[in-house]
């Protein structure tokens, strides 16, 4: 009697623990795609062109390798349009003696599998995601006891551990973080290379064609869909990376240009996210590049540190504390979600240069999610929910996983501090700085209580105030509160009154 080997689609890798020990004589390869997982937010459609075709290349790859694949397309009649209703019609079909699965990366479906071997009627076995460097298990006991958990730590921690840029017990060079050299505005007259993209083949095509049909009101534009959708391609374009941005990756990372979305990032959170790419095999690449003399420690130890330190915290924390970190509102935001957030229809050329490239390429970079849309949802009050919904919603990286604690966490310090020590608040001298958005803009990022005045001006200051009692003794923002108390009262009450008036606006729809 062989086994059931389901195998999610966020899980396309030949190395996934539910495949680790197949037998193609007896077992089978479960694929399904299910509308309850295309839907439960409205995704971007390019994310669902993304995964769908990911999965036929995937199931077709396994194929090749004569595994017998299960393969349940979306527009399959029979379907039951659920992940628990196509693996109870897949046990009627094949009567395997068991159901083996990798654990699932959103605590949802987690725990919704918890519980199939109940209607299954037969065992189900959920194993550890080995394409993470920690497991869940062993992170919680990295938390055990500590006092409050900080990505910096966890970083040195995970460096020893893997023996990345280590010299012995020590650092390459003595220094653990570059992040310092990480923060440079782009200057002019700087070439960016073009990132590596891939036309649809004919089996995206198809995927597309139903994604038009099926989810046609979803947001994005479906046209210009060029990620990668196999291994080969997401190898492809990592090794492009690796040659053609890395060695610049370090300087410029923080850096925003408008018409450039893609600048020196590497486009394979993606790929990395859907299991085409590892994460072991990645760092390791980027730690080579450096030793053979070819990217600088600063631009390596900063990619390094997005994968190794960044991504594992956040999936460590997101573990950590779900299901009660969904409910998280520490600040008390409950405004809606504005509508430029879909539109791109705002005067503020940062948020619309950011709205409009999300609707292009369902993609945008760091400093874009966290210190232009996040920052502004931070400063107006937007309520976490509609918040978190908007970037699962918006991106084709995103999983619960990593954007919950990103969003909730990092951008609007809704946790109340588990993942930041700070709020990452900032008015537009920080956007004109890393950016050239504020150049062609209606408003004046010099300006704070003037007509023309740059709304994060004076909705930074605003947020400040509003939030004196809760955030004054945070150490990390004395600076900006001794300011505030420094201001002379109608200064105060100008920016304050400015604040309310846009937000008013704002509320009511207007085009801000």
């Amino acid at each position: 009697m062989g086994v059931l080997r389901l195998v999610l689609g966020d899980q396309l890798s030949f190395g996934i623990a539910a495949l680790a020990d197949l037998d193609a004589r007896h077992d089978v390869v479960l694929l399904a795609e299910v509308r309850d997982e295309c839907t439960y937010v409205k995704h971007h459609k390019q994310k669902i062109v993304l995964v769908l075709s990911a999965m036929r290349h995937f199931a077709a790859a396994l194929r090749q390798r004569g595994v017998r694949v299960d393969y349940i397309a979306l527009d399959d009649k029979a379907n039951t349009h659920s992940l628990r209703g196509e693996v109870a019609r897949a046990v009627e079909r094949h009567r395997p003696g068991c159901v083996v699965a990798t654990e699932a990366g959103e605590w949802r479906l987690a725990e919704d599998m918890r519980h199939w071997h109940e209607a299954l009627g037969l065992d189900v076995e959920i194993r550890d995601d080995t394409r993470f460097f920690v497991t869940r298990r062993a992170f919680f006991r990295w938390a055990g006891g500590r006092r409050g958990l900080r990505m910096e730590y966890f970083y040195r921690d995970m460096r020893r551990q893997t023996g990345l840029l280590m010299d012995g017990a020590e650092p390459v060079t003595g220094r653990w973080n570059f992040d310092a050299e990480n923060r440079k505005r782009l200057p002019a007259g700087v070439a960016v290379p073009r990132a590596k993209r891939f036309a649809p083949d004919a089996v995206t095509r198809a995927v597309m064609q139903l994604v038009a049909r099926e989810f046609g009101d979803h947001f994005g534009d479906l046209e210009g869909f060029a990620w990668p959708v196999t291994a080969a391609e997401a190898q492809e374009a990592a090794d492009d990376f690796m040659v053609n941005r890395l060695p610049q990756f370090g300087d410029w990372q923080d850096a925003m240009k408008q018409g450039a979305w893609a600048l020196f990032h590497a486009l394979i959170s993606t790929s990395l996210n859907l299991g085409l790419l590892d994460a072991r095999a990645l760092c390791e690449a980027a730690a080579a590049e450096y030793a053979a003399g070819r990217a600088g420690l600063a631009a390596v130890e900063g990619f390094i540190r997005q994968i190794l330190g960044w991504r594992e915290f956040i999936r460590g924390i997101y573990w950590l504390n779900m299901p009660d970190y969904a409910a998280k509102n520490a600040l008390g935001a409950r405004r809606a979600l504005p509508w430029f957030y879909w539109s791109g229809e705002t005067n503020m050329n940062c948020l619309r240069q950011t709205v409009q490239d999300t609707r292009a390429h369902a993609y945008a970079h760091h400093i874009q999610r966290l210190m232009i849309t996040g920052n502004f949802a931070l400063l107006a009050g937007i309520d976490p929910d509609a918040v978190d919904d908007w970037y699962m919603v918006v991106y084709a990286d995103a999983y619960e996983w990593v954007e919950m604690p990103n969003t909730r966490g990092m951008a609007l310090f809704a946790d109340g501090g588990i993942v930041g020590s700070k709020p990452y608040a900032a008015s537009g001298a920080y956007i004109n700085r890393m950016s050239d958005y504020c150049k062609r803009c209606a408003y004046d990022v010099t300006d704070a209580v003037g007509e023309r005045a740059c709304p994060f001006n004076y909705l930074y200051w605003d947020f400040m105030a509003r939030h004196r009692k809760t955030l004054g003794a945070n150490s990390r923002l004395a600076m900006p509160m001794r300011s505030l108390d420094g201001m002379a009262a109608g200064k105060v009450d100008a920016m304050r009154g400015n604040a309310g008036r846009f937000l008013a606006r704002m509320e009511k729809g207007e085009i801000v």
